[in-house]
């Protein structure tokens, strides 16, 4: 007697190996998770923009070690019901919500201004907030909103805590950019993009400024024992592509979703790539360098020049201005 599969249940199996295939397939090319079981008790970090997306998974992971992390955040509701959720999943109760809006500058110094009244100690300081491809806006002090968010209030951010960050050392810094730097061009004649202004190009130009900025920041740290690196953390799905055209329809949406669900990281494998340079101990004493895909690589020659790297952070300073009282 000769058996035959019923055909429902042999598309049934079909189905379920695809799309099994296809998770297979995706967890693959969206790279590996970062394995080391390090541990992080008495330290304290700070992750900008951790409410959502890649920021909230780095504090999740970060606070399962036993980290103080510190999620500095524009919404506090939003980061309060993060907070909540990481604390019951890490059991970790020194996970903390501080206002702190990279569009307003005196927000970022009230945030440290406050985190000196608080803590003592700085370890990992972790630059991952932004926006990406925003209509045509401005921050509080007049600043495009991707250079003043993506760029100005992290280098702000920064400059005001290297103080803590050198008591602390060794101790690290993540400046979060994207691959979207080699098509960047700093508008020398042009920053604030008020004579010509492009959502795309404006964002590539913030993140040319993240690598120039971390790589003029490592030539001014030599011999104080913080390290400053950049890290791509790939192409996530996160609340970031929500200004993009397509995305503003439900229906483009979901087109979108679908023809580029196998490509695109989840925030959790977006995460791994900052986590790796944070925590790996073969990265421990590197500095100035660009990480994509867990690696050291290379960036674009405009992202090289060094008397670019030197003009922006002039320029920067004035803008920001953060050794005034």
């Amino acid at each position: 007697m000769r058996w035959s599969i019923p055909k429902p249940i042999y598309y049934y199996s079909a189905g379920v190996t695809i799309v099994g295939s296809g998770y297979l397939l995706k967890d693959y090319l969206s790279g590996t998770k970062y394995l080391g079981e390090e541990k992080l008790d008495d330290k304290v970090v700070i992750v900008t923009g951790s409410n959502t997306g890649i920021g909230k998974e780095v504090v999740r992971d970060l606070a399962r070690r036993g980290a103080k992390v510190l999620m500095a955040c524009r919404d506090m509701e939003k980061c309060e019901i993060a907070r909540r959720e990481i604390v019951v999943d890490s059991r970790n109760k020194y996970i903390y919500c501080r206002k702190c809006d990279l569009a307003s500058q005196q927000s970022i110094r009230d945030f440290v201004d406050q985190f000196k009244k608080e803590f003592n100690n700085l370890h990992i300081l972790i630059n991952n907030a932004g926006v990406m491809r925003c209509p045509k806006s401005y921050t509080k002090e007049g600043i495009e909103m991707q250079l003043g968010v993506n760029h100005m209030g992290h280098f702000l951010l920064t400059n005001l805590l290297l103080d803590v960050l050198k008591e602390s050392a060794p101790s690290k810094i993540i400046n979060v950019t994207s691959t979207a730097h080699k098509r960047g061009h700093i508008k020398l004649k042009d920053l604030n993009s008020e004579e010509n202004y492009e959502p795309g190009d404006a964002y590539a130009q913030s993140k040319l400024a993240n690598i120039l900025f971390t790589r003029e920041l490592a030539n001014k740290l030599k011999g104080t024992g913080v390290t400053v690196n950049a890290v791509h953390p790939g192409i996530v799905r996160t609340e970031i592509m929500r200004h993009m055209g397509i995305y503003q329809s439900t229906m483009g949406r979901i087109i979108v979703d679908a023809l580029t669900w196998i490509f695109i990281k989840t925030p959790v494998k977006g995460a791994q790539p900052i986590l790796h340079v944070a925590l790996d101990p073969s990265v421990k004493d590197v500095t100035g360098a660009y990480f994509d895909n867990c690696k050291m690589s290379d960036v674009s020659e405009e992202a090289k020049n060094d008397d670019i790297a030197k003009w922006l952070w002039e320029v920067s300073t004035r803008w920001t201005k953060p050794n005034s009282v």
